[in-house]
C-alpha cells in the first residue's frame, strides 16, 4: 500500500499523519487555557481636535469580560507598567489568570511583563504581524468601534474615559454574546418577562445604546375599584 493510500485512509477516519498528530494548534491551546488566560491590546482614538488617545484594555478569553481599561495620550513605559500594577490590584489575590497574550507592540515593555510575572502571570507574545493570534482582543476592538466609537465625536481624554466606563459596564452586564449562549460576560441571565410585566428602556450615551429590563406593572395588580394596595 502506498503512502498516499495510507494518508487517505487516515484522513477519512479523522486522523492526521503521525508528525502532525502530536502537534497542538494555537486555537486548541487557547481553548484549553481560556479559563486562566487574559489578552490585552492597544487601540487608538482620534478626537475632534486631532489629538490621538491610546486605549489599553484586558479581556478574559473564557468569559469575554473586560477586566480593565485605561486611556492616555502618552503611553510611555512608566504609564504601561503602572497599568499592569492597577490590573493586578483590581483582580485581587483570588484571580485564576496565569497567562497573558499580547502582540509585540514596543509600548508593552519587558518591565510590563516582569510586573505580571512577579504576580504569577506569564506573558506570551504573538508572532510578528499575526493579528489573528490575538483574535479575541481584535474582535473586541471591532465591537467597540461599531457599537460606540465610530458614532461619537470624541472631544478629549475625559470625554473618552466617560464613554469607555459606560460602555464597559454595558458590555459586561447587558450585551449578549453568541459564544456565551447570548449571555452577557458577567453571566447573569435577565429574568424572563411575565404577563403583568412591562419592558423599560434605559438610554446610554445620549440614546446611542439602549438597555431593556422587565419591570413589574403595578397597575395590573391593583384590585378593581381601588387606587392603592391593601395594607
Amino acid at each position: 500500500m502506498s503512502a498516499t493510500s495510507v494518508r487517505k485512509v487516515l484522513l477519512a477516519e479523522g486522523l492526521q499523519p503521525a508528525p502532525e498528530r502530536s502537534h497542538s494548534s494555537w486555537r486548541l491551546f487557547l481553548r484549553m487555557q481560556a479559563a486562566s488566560m487574559l489578552a490585552c491590546d492597544f487601540l487608538t482614538v482620534e478626537t475632534a481636535f486631532l489629538q490621538r488617545i491610546y486605549v489599553l484594555f484586558f479581556i478574559s478569553l473564557a468569559t469575554r469580560r473586560i477586566e480593565y481599561i485605561a486611556s492616555t495620550s502618552n503611553p510611555d513605559g512608566r504609564w504601561v507598567a503602572q497599568q499592569a500594577r492597577n490590573l493586578v490590584m483590581q483582580l485581587g489575590d483570588g484571580h485564576s489568570f496565569r497567562l497573558l497574550v499580547h502582540d509585540r507592540d514596543t509600548k508593552l515593555t519587558h518591565a510590563f511583563d516582569e510586573i505580571l510575572r512577579t504576580e504569577g502571570m506569564k506573558a506570551i507574545r504573538t508572532p510578528i504581524q499575526a493579528p489573528n493570534a490575538n483574535a479575541h482582543a481584535e474582535r473586541w476592538v471591532r465591537t467597540l468601534r461599531a457599537d460606540c466609537l465610530d458614532r461619537i465625536l470624541i472631544l478629549g481624554c475625559r470625554h473618552l474615559e466617560h464613554i469607555l466606563r459606560v460602555y464597559r459596564r454595558h458590555y459586561n452586564e447587558h450585551r449578549p454574546h453568541r459564544a456565551l449562549d447570548l449571555f452577557p460576560p458577567n453571566g447573569h441571565e435577565p429574568p424572563p418577562p411575565n404577563a403583568p410585566d412591562r419592558l423599560q428602556r434605559r438610554d446610554l450615551l445620549g440614546g446611542l445604546i439602549h438597555e431593556y429590563e422587565a419591570r413589574l406593572n403595578l397597575r395590573t395588580l391593583r384590585p378593581r375599584g381601588t387606587d392603592a394596595f391593601p395594607i
